[in-house]
């Protein structure tokens, strides 16, 4: 795995649409966003550095508890989120992986499992949410609010939660997200300077992770200046 982690970027996403039966839905010089499923494309694809992602935990119904769950806005979640996918095959790619919900999974024993301490949780909601990894190292826990769903999509993970993944996984260079929603691994990655292909099956969500990705305000708005992973780490720290 580790030497993946000096693999040149400069090039990755060229090799990576070039490989791709599908045509990219949205590019830039640091992201590209697929429509399409990722166990159709990402078997073509040139490997990552790491794979980071957030999958359906397969909740369907079961996710009605309070009045955030019973929403009829989320009848459409209910409908993508009734059935776990496949991941076996993103596992056995064998590069540094965080697969956020991993608890819902049949995955290989972990030293290193990831928690998201939610600290404004109720007493409908999850208290925590946990990420499988296959990292050799200590379990590592980050503390942060459930905000808001500003961009549309109801699972939408918190940015400086993806960006503190991202800095436990070392200098990784090209990073992969086949189940991408609306966007957030990709504007995480774009702003540390970093490249990243994003998957997503839900059309709506690749338009919510292009417009995202896309803007010109992107760092003023969505994220800290560039910077090197360890100052990244002290400010997700504090």
């Amino acid at each position: 795995m580790s030497s993946l982690l000096n693999t040149p970027c400069n090039n990755w996403l060229d090799e990576v649409v070039a490989a791709v039966s599908v045509a990219p839905y949205y590019r830039d010089d640091a992201v590209v966003i697929f429509n399409a499923d990722c166990k159709d494309i990402v078997p073509q694809m040139p490997k990552a550095c790491l794979l980071l992602t957030d999958p359906p935990y397969g909740l369907g119904d079961r996710m009605k508890g309070g009045t955030w769950g019973c929403s009829p806005k989320y009848d459409v979640m209910r409908q993508w989120d009734a059935e776990t996918p496949c991941v076996k095959f993103l596992v056995e790619l064998g590069v540094p992986s965080i697969i956020w919900g991993g608890n819902y999974f049949a995955l290989p024993p972990s030293r290193c499992w990831l928690s998201w301490s939610k600290t404004n949780v109720v007493h409908t909601m999850a208290s925590m949410e946990l990420a499988w990894t296959n990292f050799d190292k200590p379990a590592k826990e980050w503390r942060g609010k459930v905000g808001t769903h500003t961009f549309g999509h109801p699972t939408q993970k918190p940015l400086a939660l993806i960006k503190w993944c991202i800095s436990l996984a070392g200098d990784v260079q090209t990073i992969l997200d086949p189940f991408a929603g609306s966007g957030t691994t990709g504007v995480a990655a774009k702003s540390l300077g970093r490249k990243c292909v994003c998957i997503e099956r839900e059309e709506r969500y690749c338009e919510i992770a292009a417009n995202r990705c896309a803007q010109d305000y992107l760092q003023l708005t969505e994220s800290a200046p560039r910077d090197t992973l360890g100052s990244v780490q002290q400010q997700l720290e504090v």
